[in-house]
């Protein structure tokens, strides 16, 4: 279609091209069924861009993804990008440029946002990772940061989280003990009140204030990390910190 070779299934693709990753554009309720399919299929990278996937779905997704050493993001993933060099997913590209700056986010338009405005006053990306916003990702900071902290291409990391999960602190874990780059966290959903979700499925704060942001920034703060206040303030930082010569 268009030049574009079509199969019937993911393992006449995989056969046939030999790709080495996929994106599932299913609706939520199809979702288990497809990255069960790119799996036994050999994929190696999965990517899952519906929101709201059932949670038991995920759950075991996520486990099957485990035990077979499949990467696997989202569900509510935009993708991953490599300005210049690969994208797979939806992002609008143009706004992307190469650099060194690696960005990991739970939410597509703070990403977008945040990179356009990188790009705007020349710093560039390295790679930006969309970890999505649902209840159960496939994959948190956590298993992405040592992939930024062994690129040699990334010079600072920043981490776009939200309200919700312990992401965020299990990052702080991780940022206090191996990170040797800058790391720079927002967290999106200050005033959002306990027990409603916003935006994201998983964006919710339970009712002992676990999941707050709050909580993810001073965990974070602990750990070293530069705590950014909005978007803006992200680039204001990453400004400060070229302007120092660390990126």
């Amino acid at each position: 279609m268009l030049g574009v070779p079509v199969f019937n299934t993911v393992r006449e693709a995989k056969e046939a091209t030999d790709a080495n990753a996929t994106i599932i554009f299913v609706p939520a309720k199809f979702t288990k069924d497809s990255v069960l399919e790119a799996i036994d299929a050999g994929m190696k990278l999965i990517f899952t861009i519906a929101e709201h996937v059932p949670v038991h779905d995920m759950m075991f997704c996520y486990q099957i993804a485990r035990a077979r050493g499949v990467r696997l993001f989202g569900p509510n993933s935009f993708g991953v990008i490599s300005p210049g060099k690969c994208k797979a997913g939806f992002m609008a590209h143009r706004m992307f440029t190469p650099g060194n700056v690696g960005v990991m986010s739970r939410s597509a338009t703070n990403c977008y946002e945040t990179v356009l405005m990188l790009s705007n006053n020349g710093i560039g990306q390295s790679t930006c990772v969309g970890n999505g916003g649902d209840m159960i990702p496939g994959s948190t900071f956590v298993d992405v940061l040592p992939d930024f902290q062994a690129d040699p291409e990334t010079k600072a990391i920043v981490i776009i989280g939200e309200i919700g999960g312990n992401e965020e602190e299990l990052a702080a874990a991780y940022i206090k003990e191996h990170a040797t780059k800058p790391v720079v966290a927002m967290i999106a959903g200050k005033n959002a009140p306990k027990d409603r979700s916003m935006g994201h499925a998983g964006a919710i704060v339970s009712a002992d204030g676990t999941g707050s942001a709050q909580s993810k920034e001073a965990a974070l703060q602990d750990a070293g990390a530069i705590i950014a206040q909005s978007t803006q303030h992200i680039l204001e930082i990453m400004l400060e910190l070229k302007s120092k010569g660390k990126i």
